[in-house]
């Protein structure tokens, strides 16, 4: 009767079956057996990656593609083999069935679920924008599938590295980014224009209040030029007065006589002096007039 020997990988989990019943399990497990009545399973323990693409409809019934990736591994690998299928030929070590690649397809179908349920919450705005929240969220719920958690299944990241609309919503969007940046372009502009004439607006009336400011103090100004010279003259004319009024009660003879004494004592200062006869003969006859 031939023997077998398999020779276990550090990173798979190594089942013998004999008769339908697991003789022996373990990680890297390596034991001669015979092929008429053994079957072998192999169970890989290390951490694997998934990626995945799928579209999605958001809560304004717009359509987007959720694209990612996650990574697992077995953390129970003798519950795994109990729910599917890891039996392998010892020969060319290539599984016996296809159920290695369902627990993939599972997990992905986990992640969906949850991926569907959270989008379909979302607007397309919120759901091309919280993609680390939106991820995290799907990640806690995987987590806690009981489906997943009886297989032994251990999620260990999930990523969604692309969430985009369609084509000619991405350009709707990109067309309504652009056009409130450049309305939020043209506030600026009439903010900065509004703001210039307003300092315009305040420089003029502090020019105005200076200017009235001037005004005000050049009218005081006059009026006290014009109070002064007012009683300057009339001290002026007070002084005249007081120096005129002696001669109030002199006779008018003696006034003409003064007055050509004090022509006499300036005469140094008289350039010229016309005396006409008849002047000269209606002074003397008007002093005369005065001895009588």
């Amino acid at each position: 009767m031939p023997i077998g020997y398999y020779k276990g990988e550090p990173n798979v989990y190594a089942i013998q079956y004999r008769g339908g019943e697991v003789v022996q399990h373990g990680v890297g497990l390596s034991f001669f057996y015979f092929p008429i009545n053994t079957s072998i399973g192999a169970v890989p323990i290390m951490t694997q990656d998934a990626p995945f693409i799928f579209n999605e409809t958001t809560a304004n019934f717009q359509d987007i593609a959720v694209q990612g990736q996650l990574t697992y591994r077995l953390a129970h690998p003798l519950n795994a083999a109990k729910i599917l299928d890891f039996r392998i030929d010892p020969k060319t070590g290539r599984y016996r069935s296809r159920d290695p690649e369902k627990l993939q397809q599972r997990i992905v179908n986990a992640v969906q679920s949850h991926t569907r349920s959270a989008v379909n919450q979302l607007s397309l705005e919120e759901a091309l924008t919280r993609v680390k929240e939106l991820a995290s969220e799907v990640l806690e719920n995987v987590r806690q599938e009981p489906a997943l958690a009886e297989l032994g299944v251990v999620i260990e990241s999930l990523y969604f590295t692309a969430v985009t609309a369609t084509p000619e919503m991405k350009k709707a969007l990109e067309a309504d980014y652009r056009e409130g940046l450049q309305r939020r372009a043209d506030q600026a502009i009439y903010a900065r224009r509004a703001a210039a004439v307003e300092e315009e607006r305040k420089i003029r009336e502090g020019e105005l209040g200076t200017e009235v400011g001037l005004e005000e103090r050049r009218r005081d100004l006059v009026d006290l030029q014009a109070r002064n010279s007012l009683a300057l003259a009339e001290v002026e004319g007070k002084t005249v007065e007081m120096k005129l009024a002696p001669y109030n009660a002199l006779a008018p003879q003696v006034l003409i006589g003064l007055a050509l004494k004090e022509w006499a004592q300036n005469a140094e200062k008289i350039g010229n002096l016309n005396i006409t006869p008849d002047l000269l003969a209606q002074l003397v006859g008007f002093a005369g007039e005065g001895r009588k």
